[in-house]
C-alpha cells in the first residue's frame, strides 16, 4: 500500500519524495494503528492523513478548530481533484445541504468539521450510517490543559472514538511539550509505541531578538528589508494593533489590522486579502493566524513579548512554510514582562502556576547568550547539539564580551538574603535603588544595609542582571509566587570564593540579515515576477489564494531550471498530473517565450 501512497504523492500532490517521517506515519495509519504525530508547522502533517484518506474505502473525518483552516485545506484539495468538503456556519443553507448530500452518497473522501459540530447528535447519527475509516484530530494540543490553547470540547473526542471502533485515529500538532504529548495519548487512550516526533527545528527561520527602544521606528526600519513581501506583525493589544496599522498605512504600506474588536466581516475580509496577496502585511493580536496556511510569509515580527514559548513557536511557524528563508524578529523590553504578569495575577492559583512556568521558560530563551535554538528546542524535549546554527542573531554576533559582574551579583544576592528570600526581582530592585514605594517602607526594608546601594544601574539593567543570576544557577525562582531563593553556589559568590562573568548592559541588537544558509535556488527574478503575475491572474479568476495554484517554491524552481517540456515541468516541486493538466501549458508558454526572447538554452 505504501507504493500506492508514493504514486498519489507524485500524481496528485506533485512531490517526488516523502519528507521526514511521512512515509512511516502513513504506513502506520494504513495498518489501522492509532497514531500521534508531533511535527513542526510546514513539516507536511496534512499529507499524513490526506494520502491514507485516498486509499481507504470509507470516509476520513478531520477535526479542525478553525473555519479558515478548513476552507483553506478544502480549497487546496479541490484544486488537486480530491473530493473534500467542510460543514460549518460559513456555508449558506443551500451549500450546507449540498455538502451533506455528497457525504451521505459517499461522494467525498475527507469531511472537515469543528469539534463542536462533530459532537452534535445529528452529525454523529449521520456518520454512524457511513463507513468511517479514519478520524484525524488536528491541533491536538487543544486536548491538554497543559497546552497553550486548551479547549474543553476536545476532551470529549474520546467518546466519538467509541462510536466508530473500526476507525483508526491520528492526532496531529506542531506544538507539544513532552507533558502535553503524554496528556494527548492518555486522553485518547493511544498505545505509547505509535508516536512519531519530528524535529522541532525549523532550519529556514532566522531568529532575532532585539532590545525594544523605539518599536515603531525599529519596525519600519526592518520592513525596508522586505519590500512587497508578505509578513505578520503581532501586538499585545487591540489598541497597539490599531496605532501601528494607522502609522504603517500613512507611510504607504499595504497593510490591514486584525483583532477581536473588528466585526467578523471585516476580520474575514482582511484575512482573505492577505491570503490572496492583495495585502502584504497584517498587524494582529494573537487572534490571527491559527489555520493560516499561506506558505510565502517572509517575516514575523513580535512587536510585544508573547506570553509563552508555545505561542511564540506557533506564531513564528507561520513564516517560511514553503521552506524558503524567513525572518523572525522579537522586540523585547522588561516592561512587557510586567504586562504579562498583570494578566497572570488575575488567574486562579493553578493557572497562575502554569502561566509563570511558561513565562520563565520564555525569558530563558530570550536572554540566552548562546544559540537560540538550544533553549527553544530543549523546551519541546529535543536535544540540539549543534554549537552554531548560523540562523540566529547570537550565532552570527561573534564572540560576546563578558565582564566581571561579581560586585553587582553580591549586592543583589545579599539583598535577596536580607529580605528573607520571599520577594521577587521587582521588590529586590526597588530596595537596591532606594525606592520609597509603600511595599519597601511597609516591610522596613529602607533600614537594610542593602537599601540604595544599587543606584548606579537602571531598573532595566538590574532586571537583565537578575535573569543572568538565575541562568547561572545562583538563584532559583519559585514558579508560583516568583520569589527568589539563593543556591549553594550563591554563597560562594557572597564569600568571594567565586567570580561571576556576564553582560552588564543590554545589547542593542540591530537588524542582522546575516548570510545564514541558502534556502532557495539562484533564479531569474524577472521570469519569477512574470510567473507570479500570471499566477495571481489565474487565482483571481478562480477565486482562490495564489499559493493554491502553485506555491512560490514552484515558481522559483521554474525560474531557476527553465523547464521547456511536459516531462521537465512535471519534475518541478508541486507540479503533479492534475496541476499540469490545468496550468502546465500556460506556464510552459511563458517560460518558452521568455527563453526565446532572452536566448536562454
Amino acid at each position: 500500500m505504501i507504493d500506492r501512497a508514493k504514486t498519489i504523492l507524485g500524481d496528485v500532490f506533485g512531490y517526488d519524495e516523502f519528507r521526514s517521517l511521512q512515509k512511516e506515519i502513513i504506513r502506520n495509519v494504513l495498518k489501522k494503528r492509532d497514531t500521534l504525530v508531533i511535527m513542526p508547522t510546514g513539516g507536511g502533517k496534512s499529507l499524513c492523513y490526506q494520502i491514507p484518506a485516498l486509499i481507504f474505502k470509507g470516509l476520513t473525518v478531520v477535526v479542525s478548530p478553525l473555519i479558515s483552516l478548513m476552507k483553506d485545506q478544502v480549497e487546496q484539495l479541490t484544486e488537486l481533484g480530491v473530493p473534500a468538503v467542510f460543514l460549518n456556519s460559513s456555508l449558506s443553507n443551500e451549500e450546507y445541504s449540498r455538502n451533506v448530500e455528497r457525504v451521505k452518497k459517499n461522494g467525498v473522501k475527507l469531511l472537515y468539521l469543528a469539534p463542536e459540530a462533530l459532537l452534535t447528535p445529528g452529525m454523529l447519527s449521520m456518520l454512524s450510517s457511513l463507513q468511517v475509516d479514519c478520524l484525524a484530530i488536528d491541533e491536538a494540543h487543544c486536548i491538554s490543559e497543559w497546552g497553550h490553547d486548551f479547549r474543553p470540547e476536545y476532551r470529549q473526542l474520546v467518546g466519538v472514538r467509541s462510536r466508530f471502533p473500526s476507525a483508526t485515529c491520528i492526532a496531529l500538532t506542531a506544538t507539544a511539550t513532552p507533558r502535553v504529548q503524554e496528556d494527548i495519548k492518555s486522553n485518547l487512550k493511544f498505545d505509547a509505541s505509535n508516536e512519531f516526533i519530528a524535529s522541532f527545528n525549523r532550519e529556514n527561520l532566522f531568529i532575532q531578538i532585539a532590545s525594544k527602544n523605539s518599536p515603531t521606528s525599529q519596525t519600519i526600519e526592518f520592513l525596508k528589508n522586505y519590500p512587497d513581501q508578505s509578513g505578520i506583525i503581532y501586538c499585545f493589544s487591540r489598541r497597539q494593533v490599531d496605532d501601528l496599522y494607522e502609522t504603517l498605512k500613512s507611510k504607504g504600506y499595504s497593510v490591514r489590522p486584525y483583532h477581536a474588536g473588528l466585526s467578523d466581516t471585516e476580520r474575514a475580509r482582511n484575512q482573505e486579502l492577505f491570503i490572496r496577496d492583495d495585502v502584504q502585511i497584517i498587524v494582529a493580536t494573537i487572534a490571527f493566524g491559527m489555520g493560516i496556511n499561506k506558505p510565502n510569509v517572509r517575516f514575523v515580527i513580535h512587536f510585544d513579548l508573547p506570553k509563552n514559548i508555545e505561542t511564540y513557536y506557533q506564531e513564528i511557524g507561520r513564516a517560511g512554510r514553503d521552506g524558503l528563508r524567513a525572518h523572525c524578529l522579537l522586540l523585547f523590553s522588561y516592561a512587557d514582562i510586567q504586562k504579562i504578569k498583570y494578566f497572570i495575577n488575575q488567574k486562579d492559583d493553578h493557572e497562575q502556576r502554569v502561566a509563570n512556568i511558561h513565562l520563565n521558560s520564555l525569558l530563558q530563551f530570550v536572554e540566552t547568550d548562546g544559540c537560540r535554538r538550544i533553549p527553544l528546542l530543549t523546551y519541546f524535549g529535543e536535544d540540539y547539539s549543534t554549537e552554531k546554527c548560523d540562523m540566529c542573531d547570537n550565532c552570527l554576533a561573534g564572540e560576546k564580551t563578558f565582564v566581571d559582574i561579581t560586585v553587582p551579583a553580591q549586592k543583589f544576592l545579599s539583598c535577596v538574603k536580607r529580605t528573607d528570600e520571599i520577594f521577587g526581582a521587582n521588590h529586590i530592585i526597588d530596595v537596591l535603588r532606594g525606592s520609597q514605594s509603600k511595599k519597601v517602607l511597609k516591610f522596613g526594608h529602607a533600614n537594610l544595609s542593602t537599601y540604595g546601594i544599587g543606584k548606579e544601574y537602571s531598573r532595566k539593567q538590574w532586571f537583565h542582571l537578575a535573569r543572568q543570576f538565575i541562568q547561572k544557577g545562583l538563584m532559583i525562582q519559585d514558579t508560583k509566587y516568583g520569589s527568589l531563593k539563593l543556591t549553594g553556589k550563591a554563597y560562594d559568590v557572597l564569600k568571594g570564593k567565586e567570580a561571576v562573568l556576564g553582560i552588564l548592559e543590554e545589547e542593542h541588537l540591530h537588524d542582522r540579515k546575516g548570510k545564514g544558509k541558502k534556502y532557495e535556488y539562484e533564479h531569474d527574478h524577472v521570469l519569477f515576477e512574470k510567473l507570479r503575475k500570471k499566477r495571481k491572474e489565474l487565482a483571481d479568476k478562480a477565486g482562490l489564494p495564489p499559493y493554491v495554484i502553485f506555491p512560490d517554491k514552484t515558481l522559483i524552481e521554474m525560474a531557476a531550471f527553465f523547464p521547456r517540456s511536459e516531462e521537465s515541468l512535471l519534475r518541478i516541486h508541486g507540479v503533479g498530473a492534475v496541476k499540469y493538466s490545468k496550468y502546465g501549458t500556460i506556464f510552459l508558454n511563458i517560460i518558452n517565450e521568455y527563453c526565446r526572447d532572452h536566448h536562454i538554452e
